[in-house]
């Protein structure tokens, strides 16, 4: 086999690796391991500009680790297999783009080095270069063509001791530690004894920063403003199938009603799925007065996802009844999914761009907030919670997060633990309680240093209990956001680029 197939197949084998180091494996090995693999195959010479490379990696990482859209496509779209596979490597080479983006521009910056610095100029180049260039690209990602912020390296440290670093970096914080462990790697690989001083300095400083994060888990950066809440989540189990059937409204609002019934009078708080209910709300006026009537005389607060129609669209929304109040729509929406881009195109082609409730409307740009119980709730609505930045600005000043979600579109592939493991992060980084109520799993309880309290079984009819007590602060991660990490990132790239220019000048002024 020629050398060159040999590097494409190893990108493609290293990105697949990636997703090992995320839920449900969780060995975040994998993860620098990855890294190192893509790295030292875009410091190969023959290489080229890095697109092809990056892109066969994307591919392997998205192909490995988002392949659970297929699910969709196949089993609730009706598309058969082959239209299916092909719709799902459509999805994944779309998005491993970004990765062939991002090798051409690491390329660039070393083959600047390469040229104009000596090697150990070069191994700065890939043990800050390369990290810097990653946690950017993750940044990209969070927001490009309405963003799909998932994979990221970061994740990897949940249950490590860098978890502790989380609510002062965040995600990308903890994606910059990972991904210089993998250029590390790569860099005394290919650099050899040239740069043996500079890889252990550099993975000294990781392993302190590493060993001080166990440190950083013992602080307390947000504190109680309330007692303990006694909270309930119900997960219903209703197929996508039965859920818009008119043939089943009755029993599955009959079902809500009788699970819910001997909740009322001993919680605090009790939460419904994503569009719990099969139908607009207006629709089911009678029957959502009852509810509330019911939670308000046991002083509890219900927070329910449903459908809503007003004047500015239909939205997915979220709302909170009895001792609770507040209506809020949501705001990211997932394509095809909840709307169809290029509707008029594409609306009729194929089942799966008509499914069920796919034309919603994204709600006001609001903060989203609830109230229960005289404490805030700050609701998000399934894939909202994998957004870094607009969890941590919209949960100031709430005391309690809540995510409802349908997984049921992703079957028993490993995407709803995936979501999982992100829910779990933003708990974490905003250092607040989060409920996840779900229709089959996994609905989990929470707490405000991302440890699952209690969580559900997939795929059966359930409800978990438990209580979470509301706090009241800001992490510093809260207080700065992620752009202290990006002006890090900025910072490291611009300062090997003026590194190259001034060499360069030098070199260009001593020869004769």
């Amino acid at each position: 086999m020629p050398q060159a197939a040999t590097r494409y197949i190893a990108a493609l084998a290293a990105g697949c690796v990636f997703a090992f180091g995320l839920a449900p494996f969780d060995f975040w090995p994998a993860i620098p391991l990855s890294v190192a693999l893509f790295c030292g195959l875009l410091v190969h010479p023959a290489s080229g500009k890095g697109i092809l490379m990056g892109w066969l990696y994307g591919l392997g990482v998205f192909g490995a680790g988002a392949s659970w859209v297929y699910v969709s496509i196949h089993i609730y779209g009706h598309a058969p297999p082959p239209l299916a596979g092909l719709l799902t490597l459509i999805f994944c080479a779309g998005l491993a783009l970004l990765f062939g983006a991002q090798g051409y521009l690491f390329r660039r910056l070393l083959s600047q080095a390469s040229t104009q610095l000596a090697d150990r100029s070069a191994s700065l180049v890939i043990l800050l270069g390369f990290p810097a260039v990653w946690v950017l690209f993750e940044w990209l990602r969070s927001w490009l063509l309405t963003g799909f912020p998932w994979l990221y390296a970061g994740y990897g440290v949940l249950d490590t001791p860098m978890a502790g670093w989380v609510p002062i970096t965040g995600v990308y914080g903890a994606s910059l530690w990972l991904t210089g462990l993998g250029a590390a790697l790569a860099t005394l690989y290919w650099m050899g004894s040239s740069a043996r001083k500079w890889v252990a300095l550099w993975t000294l400083a990781l392993a302190f920063i590493g060993g001080l994060g166990q440190a950083l888990k013992e602080i307390e950066w947000t504190q109680p403003a309330a007692s303990a809440q006694r909270v309930a989540l119900y997960q219903p189990n209703i197929s996508l199938e039965k859920k818009w059937d008119r043939r089943f409204r009755l029993d599955i609002l009959r079902q809500y009603q009788e699970a819910s019934a001997p909740l009322y009078d001993e919680v605090d708080l009790l939460l419904w799925p994503e569009s719990a209910l099969p139908g607009f709300r207006h629709h089911l006026s009678p029957y959502l007065a009852a509810a509330d009537a019911r939670a308000t005389a046991s002083n509890t607060t219900l927070i329910l996802g449903i459908p809503v129609r007003a004047a500015s669209g239909q939205h997915n929304s979220i709302i909170a009844l009895g001792t609770g109040s507040g209506e809020y729509h949501k705001q990211k929406l997932v394509p095809f999914g909840e709307y169809v881009p290029l509707e008029d195109w594409l609306r009729g082609l194929i089942q799966f761009f008509d499914l069920p409730m796919s034309n919603f409307t994204k709600g006001p740009p609001v903060t989203p907030r609830l109230s229960a119980n005289g404490y805030s709730v700050a609701p998000f609505i399934c894939y909202e919670v994998v957004f870094p930045d607009f969890v941590t600005q919209g949960s100031a000043h709430a005391n309690l997060l809540v995510t409802v979600s349908n997984d049921s579109w992703f079957g028993d592939s490993i995407g709803p633990l995936q979501h999982l493991q992100m829910a779990r992060f933003r708990a974490l980084e905003t250092g607040r309680p989060l409920l996840r109520g779900t229709n089959n799993g996994v609905s989990a309880i929470i707490d405000h240093k991302g440890r699952v309290i209690t969580a559900s079984e997939q795929f059966v009819e359930t409800t978990i209990t438990g209580s979470v007590t509301p706090r009241a602060g800001n992490t510093p991660l809260m207080l700065a956001g992620s752009l202290p990490i990006m002006l890090a990132c900025l910072s490291l790239l611009l300062g090997l680029f003026l590194l190259g220019f001034i060499r360069s000048r030098r070199q260009s002024i001593t020869q004769p």
